[in-house]
């Protein structure tokens, strides 16, 4: 039975995975990328963030390398592999799908 990202780190391992589709990025720069893309809607606690990044590399959907940050610092870059760009799409759908329904269940209280 094939892993879904929902099932890895719930959803934050699916958006976090989408982020780094754009480009290669550090964890602190992935939050930062989530909280703009979001309109600050999107805020994420490195509690939070880092296991959804390590279960994904566990996994092999993202890969990680340490270089110098833009801050001079050592810092860990993740970049989505060719298994991770395979795993997005075949969750695209399925996204889609799950905010259609949860937003038909949340309008039932408008109705």
């Amino acid at each position: 039975m094939s892993k879904t990202f929902r099932s890895l780190a719930g959803d934050l391992g699916h958006v976090a995975a989408e982020i780094l589709a754009l480009e290669p990025m550090n964890g602190f720069a992935v939050s930062q990328r989530l909280k703009q893309l979001s309109c600050d809607v999107l805020q994420v606690s490195d509690g939070s963030l880092y296991p959804a990044l390590h279960k994904l590399e566990h996994e092999g959907w993202i890969a990680a390398e340490w270089k110098t940050s833009e801050y001079g610092r050592r810092a860990k870059y993740y970049s989505l592999t060719r298994l991770g760009r395979g795993q997005l799409e075949k969750e695209a759908n399925n996204w889609g799908r799950l905010s259609s329904a949860i937003s038909r269940v949340i309008k039932l209280k408008e109705a």
